[in-house]
């Protein structure tokens, strides 16, 4: 296969793995905000992957010229040379350019898309060179075609690098990053500033190509001083300049386009060569028509590519530190989420009396003939026969008996509190011992306001509802089950009911047990009490919404033994399954109402390490680094 089909393929392959490592990051930082890292947004090579490689690479070849430097050192001077226009104004004040402005080749926006390569600038169309000295907290880039440039060369000039205002210094930060060359524009004062070395040791890094122009040199006796200057700019950037050039301070000449640029040779240039006549002016235009630009711009998409894979200030350094941060989650989370935070205990089971009735009622609107005839009648001389058996115990009793169902929504209320209690008894522990993280996210729930509030939203919830109707619920789905799960069985149960009827039914012998029929008003109270002491422990997942409830297993095996004990065990199993359902109700309410989306966010927090979109970061990544 021909060499540069070979590198043209590689070449995609690496503009296809960077914008999917791009929509990968911007994924993987929605997932990781709860974590409170630095945001990614901030991070040098992010802005390179999204300001430079994202829209550059895979375009054709075109070059990216930046007019930088410090404040009030002439750059729009050198732009208009550089342009041979007064495309920018020229102002004596300080921080005078504040919006970039930009010449494009003729037919340019034909083939490229300029919004593409400056994301983070509002584009207009260039009319007047004063519209770039206008005060605005929106970035603007002004731009206009220019005839007299190459085909595939945009050349910018931009605000000071080392600006007061900090506006100033992001769009210049931003032009930086989609450049590829930058015309350094020094001079005496400001080659040894310490916010200019700072911007060209990134652009170091980045590996972009700096032409260095040293302005308002007075020649010839600061012939001797240049070279000094330019060697300690050199060593204090890591810079290796492709060539230096020294304009001369002549205001007048400045102002009407005439100034002279001598171009110069230094060891620490990339290219030293032999020495140029100093007397010798050339354009420094000319020379930028002369670049290498295919070369010069591979060699800026790999400094930039370089950044981004860099251990420690890149993407990989990035991740490691997801990684720390999320592994310091992981005990929290899991108290927050695994059964530890919202424990349900010592739920009670409701009323056998009531949950009797309602079985009764079940199975009687399932009898049909002379079945349901003798039943009704069979009950209408039963309520005659217990009349004086209850008319007597209520002569007994001082005070009328509480319903059952009301003594259950009282015995469900203290439960409740106890339950919130221990939760923010929890709530409290796990902030006390928890990242500085978990303590910030835990303070705001753990406010005594916060407490009395929910306290209030639960006890009109559970005033609302409606217990007998639930247990009524309850009864149904576990009898509907109970059909479906063996309708053999169920089937010979319906059976010998009808052909018993004019006895009893056959669920008689249960319901006597648990306290219905001829002796159930004397035995009841009691039942009343043990059924107190029939608790349901449940233990809920409030991240999984899971409630496994664990009730009366010592009473359903005993009663498993009896002559009726599989009908009395799966009795007892169907008050367990509404204690369970009632259990999970608080559960839910907590978790809806106090915690909201944090233990699923700490809960994805803690495994950002293991997540999709972790791992696709890392796989890029991988792709772009081979």
């Amino acid at each position: 296969m021909n060499q540069a089909l070979i590198s043209d393929q590689r070449f995609q392959q690496c503009a296809t793995a960077v914008q999917g490592l791009l929509t990968a990051v911007q994924k993987l930082q929605q997932t990781a905000a709860i974590l409170q890292t630095d945001p990614v947004e901030g991070s040098e090579w992010y802005q390179l992957l999204r300001q430079k490689l994202a829209p550059q690479l895979g375009q054709t070849a075109f070059l990216v010229a930046a007019v930088v430097g410090g404040t009030n050192i002439g750059k729009s001077v050198i732009f208009n040379h550089l342009a041979g226009s007064r495309a920018s104004a020229v102002s004596p004040l300080a921080s005078g350019t504040r919006h970039p402005t930009c010449l494009l080749p003729v037919g340019f926006q034909q083939q490229h898309s300029l919004q593409a390569i400056f994301p983070d600038f509002e584009l207009r169309p260039w009319s007047t060179a004063e519209q770039t000295l206008q005060e605005s907290e929106q970035h603007l880039l002004f731009w206009r075609e220019s005839p007299d440039l190459p085909d595939s060369l945009l050349l910018l000039d931009t605000p000071d690098i080392d600006s007061d205002a900090r506006t100033n210094w992001l769009r210049a930060d931003a032009v930086r990053r989609s450049a590829d060359v930058l015309i350094a524009v020094l001079t005496q004062q400001k080659y040894n500033d310490a916010a200019v070395k700072e911007f060209f040791r990134r652009a170091a890094r980045e590996g972009r190509t700096v032409i260095v122009i040293f302005n308002q040199v007075l020649l010839p006796e600061d012939e001797p001083y240049w070279p000094i200057w330019l060697q300690t700019f050199c060593d204090e950037t890591g810079l290796r300049p492709e060539t230096v050039y020294l304009a001369p301070a002549d205001r007048r000449a400045a102002e009407s386009l005439q100034l002279p640029f001598f171009e110069r040779r230094h060891a620490c240039c990339a290219e030293a060569g032999a020495d140029v006549e100093p007397a010798q002016s050339v354009s420094p235009a000319q020379h930028l028509a002369k670049l290498r630009f295919a070369e010069i711009r591979l060699k800026t998409l790999q400094g930039s590519l370089d950044e981004i894979l860099h251990v420690e200030r890149g993407a990989v350094g990035w991740l490691r530190t997801l990684q720390r941060a999320s592994e310091g989650l992981q005990a929290s989370a899991a108290r927050l989420t695994q059964g530890g935070l919202i424990q349900v205990r010592g739920w009670p089971v409701p009323p056998a009396v009531v949950a009797a009735q309602l079985l009764q009622d079940w199975w009687g609107s399932r009898r049909t003939g002379w079945a349901r005839s003798i039943t009704s009648a069979y009950t209408t001389l039963n309520e005659a026969l217990l009349w004086p058996v209850r008319a007597a115990r209520k002569a007994l009793q001082n005070t009328s008996p509480v319903p059952p169902m009301e003594d259950y929504a009282r015995r469900e209320w203290a439960v409740i509190v106890s339950v919130v209690e221990e939760v923010f008894q929890r709530l409290q522990g796990l902030a006390d011992s928890g990242s500085p993280l978990i303590r910030a996210r835990l303070q705001s729930l753990l406010e005594p306001e916060l407490r009395g509030r929910l306290l209030e939203q639960l006890r009109g919830a559970h005033a609302a509802t409606d217990l007998q109707s639930e247990l009524r619920q309850v009864v149904e789905q576990q009898m509907e089950r109970a059909e479906a799960a063996s309708p053999e069985v169920f089937r010979l149960c319906r059976h010998a009911n009808n052909l018993s009827v004019a006895v009893r039914p056959v669920t008689s012998v249960v319901l006597f047990s648990l306290g219905f029929g001829p002796a159930g008003d004397l035995v009841a109270p009691l039942l009343g009490q043990a059924a107190a002491a029939a608790m349901v422990h449940a233990a809920v997942d409030v991240a999984g919404g899971a409630t496994a409830a664990i009730a009366g297993e010592a009473a359903v095996a005993a009663a498993a033994g009896s002559g009726a004990g599989l009908l009395q065990a799966w009795f007892h199993q169907l008050q367990a399954s509404f204690a369970a359902r009632r259990g999970a109700w608080l559960a839910e309410f907590l978790k809806r109402e106090l915690l909201g989306e944090l233990p699923d966010e700490l809960q994805r927090a803690a495994e950002l390490s293991r997540s999709d979109e972790f791992r696709a970061v890392q796989q890029y990544l991988q792709q772009l680094a081979g």
